[in-house]
């Protein structure tokens, strides 16, 4: 099992791959509060919200007009699978890879603490006040031996 430290260091890898990624590649998330999740994680470049009123199917063609590759970032409950399957599928079938291997990192990572993108701000900061604790009690048993 991982310690708070090392689950946040692995986090925070994998959100700077996709702020790396994102130069280029466009993110989609369900909503506007995902992309404002995302821009209080730093992530602020080329996220697009996929709840806009159109189709699965249609939102992916536009998609496919400016992109070769796609981020998949739905939230990880069960209507948020559901999604990312649809819109992986969608994805695909008009030419667009869909990249889904960092939801499934941030899903793993965050265990059953996180379901979706809105509370990953918060988990973060409760991963590094955990650590902070930990690295106090580390330093007051030093002080006692």
């Amino acid at each position: 099992m991982l310690s708070p430290k090392e689950r946040l260091e692995q986090l925070e890898k994998v959100l700077d791959e996709l702020e790396d990624l994102s130069i280029s590649v466009p993110i989609i998330v369900e909503g506007i509060r995902d992309k404002e999740a995302l821009r209080r994680l730093g992530i602020t470049r080329n996220v697009i919200a996929l709840n806009r009123g159109k189709s699965v199917f249609t939102f992916s063609e536009e998609i496919a007009k400016r992109h070769r590759r796609a981020i998949v970032m739905t939230d990880w409950d069960r209507r948020g699978g559901m999604l990312a399957r649809m819109l992986k599928e969608a994805l695909m079938a008009n030419g667009v890879e869909a990249i889904d291997h960092i939801r499934m990192q941030i899903v793993i990572l965050s265990k059953k603490e996180v379901k979706d993108i809105e509370s990953m701000p918060t988990y973060l900061e409760r991963l590094k006040t955990a650590d902070t604790l930990q690295r106090r009690a580390c330093l007051v048993r030093a002080k006692d031996i």
